[in-house]
């Protein structure tokens, strides 16, 4: 019989049982590894720009290190205004817009706006494992709501949605376009969500990090199409992705103005605001870098195109190409045909130490993906390429079954 230890069984409940990510176990299993491509987490290979980074030292060299607006700086929440308006053509009031300390801050302030312990809030899955455990750490409770693979790719039936919904229910959480799928919701499915949520009297609580991530169009659609002002809807997104900022740390939250002391008063009891350099650095950001950007997503569709042309000649290989984000997420027959799978935990070790891949196993973002392996395709095209031809002569080769 195993024994814990007593300091751990001193922990509350919630810290001592929040889960180990699935990605960061295999991160930290081959991050050191010579040689090996890391496609494990949600980002390129491309370091932030020059031009980011000089907005930043030049506000530590003008001595901004101290404490500043809880909300943000009022430059960054008027960039974050501006840039909105151009994204989805209306006017937007810099008072709905929130500086929070990374995108997963903001996902963690909107639970907590909106739910207490013992809440329900709906989660489409497969989904980003830190979703359902940020409102576990807080006490609710995620209610998966499977969506379903098949030869149109993933789809969410958006009537199970409504179904999964009880007394205790307070939110609905949309990430569109989905990481790990790249599913991407309709403005016709996002109008129905939210018609739903308003007869109900339910939140909504949506992450569109990956909006200009997208294939068909130059951005996703979003509830920005289809909402009202007032609409009980809480945007969270991050400067990670588009601005290559992911070490920074930095995000934001988009929400009715008459939050904005709620929301103010939950920054200033978690961090206390964001350091203003790296708030200069995300007004430039938005105000100097949509040619940055729009590199980025020519890079995604690139490495989109290349790993899917390869994989696509494995019979062993199941996949649609995603419409949006920058993941493929596919699985990998134990024998050619069988469609039986392999353990795609014991997959993500057995890619780092054979193929010098790291990759995200589908176990890590719940049962309704466990049968596959996420791979990030926003890296320059001679890694894909390399890539796919460490993959292929893997699947060719490896022993499966």
């Amino acid at each position: 019989m195993q024994h814990r230890d007593p300091l751990l069984d001193a922990l509350s409940e919630q810290a001592r049982t929040a889960p180990e990510s699935g990605i960061v176990e295999i991160f930290n299993y081959g991050r050191e590894r010579p040689g090996l491509i890391p496609l494990w987490a949600g980002e390129g290979d491309r370091p932030t720009p020059k031009f980011i980074c000089d907005a930043a030292a030049r506000s530590l060299a003008n001595g901004e290190t101290f404490y500043t607006w809880q909300r943000g700086i009022p430059e960054l929440r008027s960039a974050l205004a501006e840039y909105h308006g151009r994204q989805f053509g209306r006017d937007f009031l810099s008072d709905r817009f929130f500086v929070t300390g990374s995108g997963m801050q903001a996902i963690q302030l909107a639970v907590a706006a909106v739910s207490a312990p013992g809440d329900e809030i709906i989660v489409p899955t497969p989904a980003w494992p830190n979703i359902s455990a940020a409102l576990t750490v807080r006490g609710a409770k995620p209610v998966a709501v499977p969506m379903r693979f098949g030869n149109s790719g993933w789809q969410l039936d958006i009537d199970q949605v409504f179904a999964a919904t009880t007394d205790a229910t307070r939110a609905i959480f949309i990430n569109s376009p989905s990481n790990p799928t790249g599913w991407t919701a309709t403005r016709d499915e996002l109008a129905a969500i939210l018609a739903f949520a308003r007869q109900k009297g339910l939140w909504v609580i949506t992450d569109e990090v990956y909006n200009r991530f997208y294939y068909d169009d130059v951005r996703a659609p979003s509830f920005y199409d289809v909402m009202e002002e007032n609409d009980r809807l809480i945007f969270t997104n991050t400067f990670s992705k588009n601005w290559a900022m992911t070490g920074w740390r930095i995000g934001w939250i988009s929400a009715p103005p008459i939050l904005g002391q709620a929301i103010e008063n939950l920054i200033q009891y978690s961090t206390s605001g964001v350091a203003a350099f790296m708030q200069r650095a995300a007004v430039v950001a938005l105000n100097e870098g949509e040619e940055f950007v729009e590199s980025q997503i020519e890079q995604a569709r690139q490495g989109r195109a290349i790993l899917g042309d390869a994989l696509s000649r494995s019979p062993r290989v199941r996949f649609t190409p995603p419409a949006g984000a920058f993941y493929l997420f596919f699985s990998i027959d134990a024998e050619p045909g069988t469609q039986r799978h392999p353990d795609t935990r014991k997959l993500g070790y057995r890619l780092v130490d054979e193929a010098g891949i790291g990759i995200a196993p589908g176990t890590a973002f719940g049962p309704a993906g466990e049968d596959f392996i996420r791979i990030c395709f926003a890296r320059k095209a001679d890694d894909m390429h390399l890539v796919a031809e460490r993959l292929t002569a893997w699947l060719d080769s490896a022993a499966l079954a």
